[in-house]
């Protein structure tokens, strides 16, 4: 994906401004409302902070991203009126995550899983105990009890990398983490079973890239919807693992469609492309939806049409 590389200032550090905030699209299709929603609500928090406003291309999935999605992404942010103090992308940063992974390895915290998804499925469906409801199907822990020897012989073969959750949780203990609506949430990452945090089509999961980057690039407030409060647990976990600090969270509501459905790229959903190819004035369509107040307020969200 060389094409996707085009990077701006090496990632920051922390630094003494009020605000880091971040958006991070993967381009493996358009924006939708929902997108350009999270992205008015953490462009203004930093603006009114006088902080800054990272743009974070997530490519890393290399057999979906698509240059023509990063430009429609850069188009679309500008046609709503968003600046940003600073791109990356994280196709350019692997070696960041190969090395977090590699400092796990060390830990004896990861392991290598050579289960298909159809193994998985079918190990699943024979166990006696069902998956927690909306929670999807948990990793039964089958490579997790291979011996050294056996993992050795057979790290040849296609394998992902996985967190052994037990070993983790015992390491660090009781977590918890800050969110800006939620209060003080105690983490629950054992209730994500054994994690992948890489694959060989994929270097490092979402968990493993997002929860480095935003230590690398001082994101100070993660703002993000809240279909993602769950996947804080892992992500807290992690930090406590490498040692990395902890931002404040904001996991705001989710625009949903006449039928109280969340928006989604699959569905083709309101895609921001479609109204700024039509001649649509992306700057009041910003303005509408920042007529629903702003991130303090956005325990509510809009409802199409808009």
């Amino acid at each position: 994906m060389a094409g996707l590389r085009r990077d701006g200032p090496s990632p920051c550090g922390r630094r003494s401004v009020a605000m880091i905030t971040r958006f991070a699209p993967s381009p493996t299709g358009g924006l939708h409302l929902g997108h350009g929603w999270s992205a008015i609500l953490a462009h203004d928090a930093a603006r009114a902070a006088g902080g800054r406003f990272i743009l974070r291309i997530e490519d890393i999935d290399g057999t979906r991203s698509r240059a023509e999605h990063v430009d429609d992404i850069l188009a679309d942010l500008a046609w709503l009126g968003l600046s940003w103090d600073a791109l990356f992308f994280q196709s350019a940063r692997l070696a960041d995550y190969q090395a977090a992974l590699d400092r796990l390895r060390a830990m004896d915290l990861v392991y290598p899983c050579f289960c298909t998804r159809a193994e998985i499925a079918r190990e699943v469906a024979a166990s006696l105990s069902a998956p927690h409801a909306g929670a999807g199907a948990l990793y039964p822990g089958t490579c997790r009890h291979l011996s050294a020897a056996e993992r050795a012989a057979r790290l040849g073969e296609p394998h992902a990398w996985r967190l052994d959750m037990a070993a983790a949780t015992a390491r660090t203990g009781p977590l918890s983490w800050q969110d800006g609506f939620a209060g003080s949430v105690a983490a629950a990452p054992a209730q994500h079973g054994d994690v992948v945090l890489a694959r060989k089509d994929a270097p490092a999961s979402y968990h493993l890239a997002a929860t480095v980057d935003d230590a690398a690039m001082g994101v100070s407030d993660v703002i993000r919807g809240v279909d993602l409060f769950g996947a804080t647990d892992i992500h807290r976990l992690l930090q406590a693992l490498l040692g990395l600090p902890v931002p404040r969270y904001h996991h705001h509501a989710l625009i949903t469609d006449g039928a109280g459905r969340r928006l989604a790229k699959r569905d083709g959903a309101a895609r921001l492309g479609e109204r700024r190819r039509r001649g649509e004035d992306g700057q009041a369509l910003a303005a509408t939806l920042r007529g629903f107040g702003p991130l303090a307020a956005a325990t509510k969200a809009p409802t199409l049409p808009l």
